[in-house]
């Protein structure tokens, strides 16, 4: 069967490939009736030719369709290329439609189609612009037109080899320029499957139009250079590269003397240098041959700048510089006023020492003057304070008077608000007498060692009525350390800035403690305030800045975060601030630490027992000059059952003591009396005639040598205006100590 296949070629006509079927069955059928074969090799011939014709036609058939489906495929072959044909007719009458040149390269460089309009600039080439005609070809078609206008000094080669450098980009946009001035903008894009399409647009009307314009711009600004020469205070003359004159304004031809109709275009530079060489001279060393060195120069020249001085006095400051043109400008200033204001100051110069000498003393005068004026302030801000604070006194211990024994809930309220109000004038008064004192540099400090946990302790009872009025929570982290400072100043250091945030802090809490540093301790105030912003940081510590306008006078002046900055800085204590607004404040001072260990103060007894207990039985000395105040500590203490001597002077004290013949239990003596009589002498007086007893110094000075006097005395201090709780308290403790030595039977010590 492989043999007769063999023998068949399918590609030959189907009436052929039977012929040869039936020519070799007829063989068969011959070899098959000729054979003497016993064995019925003829029969088996026979049978496969049989077989053999049941597969021909199976061949025919499967052949039949084949031809079928072949003639299918070629009618729809020939409906694709009869719409092809349709829409490449389509294409290219929308192709020709298109105003612009337009021209189509396929991914290997090769013109696919173009319209009519395509190299239309350009007869000479658009005869070869056929499809199948490579993209190097259109270029070096393009370069050798002989409508091409070539730029300045580059030739067709060089232009063609810088088109082909533009096409390597995916988009150029370039104009061509054509002989007759004429203008073609060439605009080329890459197509996704990497072919090329131009687009040539014919923009001589603009490009002519830009012309124009530039021209008349250039009229414009030509007028415009004119007018604003005209217009200059310096003379100006503009020469071209062969130093002939081309520009000049008015102002050059008054500055040097030469009629203006003596400028003329084309007129040389020496022409007009001989008009006036001889007549002026020259500053910095140099000549007229210089000068004409300098113009003769055809590249490099250097910026020239020289003085002319003329016989009539005037002096010009010259200025000439290349263009890049190698042409230059000339410029020139009278100069004439600068310098004689020039030669003024140099005679004034001769006088300036003793000038400057007169100054200084007229200055030193004026320091001095400061200084005393400075002095007195401080000491009437000192004596204002004291005079301030002793009515004051008075008026707080009268409204504590009254409103412990006052029943109505009404009137409890109003004195509550009076004390309040007292209390305020006092915090505000305070504040300018410490302000005062620090900026007047008459503060001096007592450094000691000072241990944290009595500090904290105060602050903390001082501070936690206010806190819990506000609805805040006051924390204090205990300290035993014990600082080198001046106990004083660091307590109201501390004070202000605890009191500053509890003033601005509306919610959360306060917390204030100590962090050992290397430098120390570093003591700090936190609080969950607003925060202050970066920009206002600084103005914080200055006198009478509150971020918070709203504040009323009574929540403090916007003093207490300066007073701190200038008592940190008396102290030598580093302050520091961080903020995060919305978040609040941290504000820290930084001291040393010292070595020191201070016996633990063992409570009295007595003392706590009796706190709360009449003063029945006490007898007081009352020393204070000022009558009202007098009057006003006597009826307090009367009301809390003590016996008051109330007397102006020592002097009184003491011959009131000697004409009653009692000893006084305790003595309050104000600091500073009638006549210059201070209230330590005084007491040191009486000890020495009566003996020693708890004695309290009452004074609105707050300098280290008051608290150095008093301690000498082992006497308490007490700054006015008086606290009635505090003075109650000491009058308690006193009274206790009293009560213990008369129960044992010994002398009352201090």
């Amino acid at each position: 069967m492989n043999e007769i296949d063999a023998l068949i070629d399918p590609r030959e006509p189907l009436e052929r490939q039977n012929e040869k079927l039936f020519k070799i069955v007829s063989s068969l059928m011959n070899r098959v009736e000729q054979s003497t074969d016993a064995s019925g090799a003829a029969y088996a011939l026979f049978q496969r030719a049989a077989t053999l014709e049941d597969e021909v036609r199976a061949r025919t058939r499967d052949l039949e369709h084949a031809l079928e489906l072949l003639n299918e495929s070629n009618a729809q072959l020939g409906e694709a290329n009869r719409q092809t044909e349709a829409a490449r007719a389509d294409l290219a009458n929308a192709i020709e439609t298109i105003q612009e040149g337009f021209a189509l390269f396929d991914p290997s460089e090769r013109l696919v189609l173009c319209n009519s309009r395509f190299g239309m600039h350009m007869p000479d080439v658009r005869a070869h612009l056929d499809p199948g005609l490579s993209f190097t070809e259109y270029v070096r078609l393009i370069s050798e037109s002989q409508f091409l206008s070539l730029p300045d000094g580059e030739s067709r080669a060089q232009w063609a080899a810088r088109r082909m450098e533009r096409h390597r980009d995916d988009h150029v946009i370039f104009n061509v320029r054509m002989i007759w001035s004429r203008w073609v903008q060439v605009s080329e894009h890459r197509t996704p499957d990497g072919g090329t399409v131009i687009l040539q647009t014919d923009v001589t009307d603009i490009m002519r139009l830009e012309r124009q314009e530039r021209e008349r711009m250039l009229d414009d600004q030509a007028r415009l250079i004119r007018a604003t020469l005209d217009h200059l205070d310096q003379g100006v003359l503009i020469f071209d590269s062969r130093a002939r004159v081309v520009g000049w304004n008015a102002r050059a031809g008054e500055l040097l003397s030469i009629p203006i109709h003596r400028f003329q275009i084309g007129t040389s530079f020496e022409t007009l240098f001989d008009r006036f060489r001889s007549e002026v001279s020259m500053s910095d060393g140099l000549s007229a041959d210089a000068i004409e060195t300098w113009v003769s120069q055809r590249q490099g020249r250097p910026p020239l700048s020289f003085e002319i001085s003329r016989a009539s006095a005037r002096v010009l400051a010259v200025f000439a510089q290349e263009m890049p043109d190698r042409g230059f400008v000339i410029s020139f200033t009278d100069v004439t006023a600068e310098r004689a204001a020039v030669q003024a100051l140099t005679e004034a110069k001769e006088t300036l020492e003793q000038r400057v000498l007169e100054r200084t003393i007229a200055l030193q005068d004026a320091l001095k003057d400061a200084e005393r004026a400075n002095a007195s302030k401080s000491r009437f801000v000192a004596a204002a304070s004291h005079d301030l604070l002793q009515p004051l006194s008075a008026a707080k211990l009268y409204v504590a008077s009254v409103e412990s024994d006052a029943s109505d809930a009404t009137a409890k309220a109003v004195l509550g608000k009076a004390g309040r109000a007292l209390q305020s004038v006092e915090n505000i008064l305070e504040a300018l007498f410490d302000i005062s004192k620090l900026d007047s540099g008459r503060a001096s400090v007592h450094v000691a060692p000072v241990p944290l946990d009595r500090l904290f302790g105060q602050l903390y009872d001082e501070m936690h009525p206010l806190a819990v009025q506000k609805g805040l929570q006051l924390r204090m982290a205990p300290c035993a350390s014990t600082v080198n400072s001046d106990a004083t100043y660091l307590r109201r250091i501390l004070q202000n800035l605890l009191a500053n945030a509890i003033r601005y802090t509306d919610k959360g809490r306060v917390l204030f403690g100590a962090r050992r540093v290397p430098e120390g301790l570093r003591l700090e105030v936190w609080d969950t305030g607003p925060g202050i912003p970066v920009e206002h940081q600084e103005l914080i510590f200055r006198e009478f800045q509150r971020l918070h306008a709203a504040a009323s006078a009574a929540e403090g002046m916007g003093l207490g975060l300066a007073i701190v900055e200038r008592a940190c800085a008396l102290l030598d204590h580093p302050l520091a601030m961080h903020s995060q607004v919305g978040r609040g404040t941290v504000f820290s001072v930084t001291v040393p630490v010292v070595a020191f260990s201070e016996e633990g103060e063992v409570s009295d007894p007595m003392l706590f027992r009796s706190r709360n207990r009449s003063l029945q039985g006490l007898i007081v000395l009352l020393i204070e000059n000022d009558a009202d105040l007098r009057h006003a500590l006597s009826v307090t203490i009367e009301k809390w059952g003590a016996d008051v001597i109330a007397t102006a002077s020592g002097m009184d004290a003491i011959d009131i003591i000697d004409e009653i013949a009692v000893a006084s239990d305790v003595i309050l003596a104000d600091h500073q009396l009638e006549d210059g009589e201070l209230g330590t002498d005084a007491v040191a007086h009486l000890f020495a005639t009566i003996g020693t007893c708890p004695t309290a110094i009452i004074t609105a000075n707050r300098d280290p040598e008051v608290a150095a006097a008093a301690a000498s005395l082992g006497a308490q201090l007490m700054h006015k205006p008086l606290e009635p709780e505090r003075l109650r308290n000491f009058l308690t403790g006193a009274f206790a100590r009293v009560a213990a030595a008369r129960t044992a039977g010994r002398p009352l010590s201090l």
